[in-house]
């Protein structure tokens, strides 16, 4: 594709593929930014924005932000501490999927119970940056100065996949990897000592982006997005005597919509609430007499 194209086209980085990639092209799709992405080509011209969707490794997003290659991107929270460009890059927005934790994991059979134990031994991660700080802590408060003087601290080696298999192969006495369901380290032997972050999938922007103007309206698409995956709407008639008991359990992100009925002693009433509640407010509710109680899914919203 030529560059020319791009000249005046605000670049907002995509994860190419992985855990994050179908998710972020759902949030697209919802947020109306439309695009055809050509097979093979990690570029996409956006059809009703002045914007170009590059597609990156994930890993590589926060590093290229940051340096104002592209002005937006999506990534995770632990690859962009492990990019270190903090003061070049602003988090605008949580988008809550991608949920993980950044742990040391050692042999589920082995000697090694805490992770200060693991002190001057041997680490195998793909988060160089962030392991090698966590054990410069750990190594100071907890190896002697002969120890550190001599050099024998913790030796953090660095691989690009497969981290599980490291005890195993006799490479590493623990590793510090991403956790999401912790099958895959159970399966391989491990079990984690401790963690050292807590990531989901963020929206980020270089803090001299070139139209910031467009990031706000992008962010509050993506923000009805998210907020419509989270919330669905209640309605429901109930007893205009029972309708204060009825605003505790429903009250809404504001305030609920309280409609009159034909018949004075009824109201309906309409209430943002979040989805994984929704089956122990319709039970409450039933208990202080609401009738006819629908929940509709909410498609996009500003809230």
């Amino acid at each position: 594709m030529d560059s020319v194209l791009l000249a005046n086209r605000f670049l907002f980085a995509i994860p190419k593929k992985g855990r994050l990639h179908d998710k972020c092209l759902e949030i697209l799709r919802g947020a109306d930014i439309v695009f055809h992405r050509h097979s093979r080509l990690d570029i996409a011209l956006v059809q009703n924005f002045p914007i170009a969707l590059i597609f990156l490794p994930a890993v590589d997003i926060a590093k290229f932000v940051g340096e104002g290659n592209v002005d937006l991107g999506i990534t995770g929270q632990d690859m962009l501490a492990e990019a270190e460009v903090n003061e070049k890059v602003e988090e605008i927005l949580e988008l809550g999927f991608g949920k993980c934790k950044l742990q040391v994991q050692v042999p589920e059979n082995g000697k090694i119970t805490t992770v200060e134990e693991l002190c001057g031994k041997r680490i195998v991660t793909s988060f160089k940056t962030l392991a090698t700080k966590f054990f410069n802590d750990l190594d100071q408060e907890n190896l002697s100065k002969a120890e550190l003087i001599e050099g024998k601290v913790t030796r953090i080696r660095y691989i690009t996949g497969s981290v599980e298999a490291a005890c195993t192969l006799g490479l590493a006495d623990g590793i510090v990897d991403l956790v999401e369901s912790g099958e895959t380290m159970k399966a391989a032997g491990l079990h984690p000592i401790s963690t050292i972050l807590t990531t989901q999938a963020v929206l980020i922007r270089n803090k001299k982006c070139s139209n910031p103007d467009l990031v706000t309206k992008i962010t509050s698409r993506i923000r009805g997005v998210i907020a419509a995956q989270k919330y669905v709407l209640l309605n429901y008639n109930i007893l205009r005597v029972k309708l204060k008991e009825a605003t505790r359990i429903t009250p809404g992100r504001q305030a609920p919509t309280i409609s009159s009925l034909e018949d004075p002693n009824w109201v309906e009433l309409q209430s943002m609430v979040e989805k994984a509640k929704v089956a122990e407010l319709m039970d409450q509710l039933e208990t202080i007499g609401a009738r006819d109680i629908l929940v509709f899914n909410i498609n996009n919203c500003r809230v």
